[in-house]
């Protein structure tokens, strides 16, 4: 029976020995809980103020700002119908005019409106409406600079506030340093630009009462 004890203790040693090597082989779940938790998190995209006023994102097709002369989309415009389902929505930090149709963004257009003193725009904001007043061209002498394809939302039907084209000089030649800011950045004297095609394409559809709101975001 003596002879018999320390071969049972040997098979006992050898069993605690191969359990040992299980467990290091085997990471038990608390140590793979801890390998997750060690794991970097990824660092998240810092936006621009403009990215971050907009209240919809940017269209796949969009062009790239600063696109005065071509359409913002690279789709076809979309048929506006009544001017009680049509929304025109201004976001002048993101420098963006959505067309919305019953409830949907169903076209986003680059834009440029009143620039920023103290804070505040020369744009004012709040709810508008298209009004009468449009046109093919315009300019004004006291400022020396003109534009495209007008149509007021002048709440005084004065036809101070406008959708128009990016700025026109004297000579009737379109204004590149103004037309660069389309999409990126304001510009104007209180009326929001648009690029050529899209001045034209709203001056032509946009139907008289059609709702227009503008905010800072």
């Amino acid at each position: 029976m003596k002879k018999k004890i320390p071969v049972i203790l040997t098979v006992i040693a050898f069993i605690l020995i191969l359990v040992g090597l299980a467990k290091m082989c085997n990471p038990t779940t608390s140590h793979q809980d801890q390998a997750q938790e060690t794991k970097v998190k990824p660092k998240k995209k810092h936006l621009s103020v403009a990215e971050a006023a907009r209240p919809y994102p940017d269209p796949k097709d969009l062009r790239p700002a600063g696109s005065w002369n071509k359409t913002s989309e690279k789709k076809k415009y979309p048929k506006l119908g009544k001017a009680k389902d049509l929304v025109l929505r201004v976001s002048l930090k993101g420098n963006r005019v959505y067309v919305i149709k019953r409830g949907h963004v169903v076209y986003t257009m680059l834009a440029s409106g009143g620039v920023y003193k103290n804070g505040k725009s020369d744009t004012p904001t709040g709810t508008f409406e298209i009004k009468e007043g449009r046109g093919d061209s315009f300019f004004n002498q006291g400022l020396n600079e003109g534009a495209n394809n007008w149509v007021s939302w002048d709440p005084d039907d004065a036809n101070v506030y406008l959708f128009h084209s990016v700025p026109t000089k004297a000579d009737g030649t379109y204004n590149m340093k103004e037309a660069k800011k389309l999409g990126k950045t304001q510009g104007s004297h209180g009326c929001i630009r648009l690029s050529v095609p899209d001045s034209r394409w709203l001056m032509e559809n946009v139907p008289v009462g059609t709702k227009v709101i503008i905010e800072d975001e």
